[in-house]
């Protein structure tokens, strides 16, 4: 059994691969809980496919220089965000509209760039991800983004909240709320670039979303959904990376599915607000009315 289990640590790129699922999917934890609280999950996702045309313009320029498909994506996906803003901003479209409308084109238009590439590149890696072909120079740029994110959210914690629940009474007291605002745009751009190479465009948004809402079935407390989501999806993503070893199956869609799996079994088994809960609890309280009923009737008989 324990050969069994350590057998994935003997392979230098499983050890790489470990490594930097444990690292994205703390990070992408961490950053769920103010997505899933502020419902930017319509955002995260058109983030998420406008780095397509970005890297597609990085292969066809740069190739695969170090860190061009990094600047590439970040470069993109703040260009698409932008739109968003001016589209919205003067015009009768509402957000939710152009966002919809400009990652779709986005996107269709990264799927038409890369066949002008001159690096041969499989599109799969860039849709689904492929985590067991992480570099050293992929390595760092999860690392340096981790770096970035994880104490930025920590030291702007309070301020972040208070702009998500009260942003009226936090622009009252000097937050600069369109400014955290913008950051959180920021941090939610690198986060989705470094998980590029995990789970590709398509299955990000599963990586980012599933772990705060998970702990979200099971906790009131925001620390939980924080530092609960960071650990939930470093963990959840490290067992999808064993699964697809295992099995030999993707391992983009092996992480995304397992942390779909854990929503599931809190949805239905989450002692605070699971189903399976809330229908056991609503017959326990119907018995009580039920027997004080009959008590009542009997007492007054």
């Amino acid at each position: 059994m324990m050969h069994w289990l350590l057998e994935p640590f003997r392979h230098e790129f499983m050890q790489r691969a470990l490594f930097g699922c444990a690292l994205i999917g703390f990070t992408n934890g961490a950053l769920s809980a103010f997505i899933v609280l502020r419902r930017l999950a319509l955002m995260a996702d058109a983030m998420a496919h406008s780095l397509l045309p970005g890297v597609a313009v990085a292969l066809i320029f740069f190739g695969l220089v170090p860190g061009s498909l990094f600047l590439g994506a970040l470069v993109a996906a703040l260009l698409v965000g932008a739109g968003v803003q001016i589209i919205s901003n003067s015009s009768r479209i509402k957000e939710d509209t152009s966002l919809g409308l400009l990652f779709a084109c986005s996107f269709s238009l990264g799927l038409v760039l890369l066949r002008f590439s001159p690096v041969r590149v499989n599109v799969a890696d860039y849709l689904f991800g492929n985590i067991l072909g992480l570099a050293d120079s992929d390595l760092w740029i999860i690392y340096l983004i981790s770096l970035v994110v994880l104490p930025t959210l920590v030291l702007l914690q309070r301020p972040l909240l208070l702009t998500l629940f009260e942003p009226s009474i936090a622009a009252s007291q000097g937050v600069p709320v369109r400014l955290l605002n913008y950051l959180l745009m920021g941090l939610l751009v690198l986060t989705m670039i470094s998980s590029l190479q995990a789970v590709g465009v398509i299955l990000a948004l599963g990586m980012l979303i599933a772990p705060a809402a998970t702990i979200y079935l099971c906790s009131d407390s925001f620390p939980a959904m924080f530092w609960g989501g960071a650990i939930l999806g470093a963990l959840g993503s490290c067992a999808g990376l064993f699964v697809s070893y295992w099995l030999d199956l993707p391992s983009g869609a092996c992480i995304v599915l397992v942390h779909g799996l854990i929503f599931l079994a809190a949805f239905f088994l989450s002692p605070k607000y699971g189903l399976l809960w809330k229908k056991m609890h609503r017959g326990h309280l119907h018995e009580e009315s039920l027997a004080r009923w009959r008590q009542k009737k009997t007492g007054g008989a």
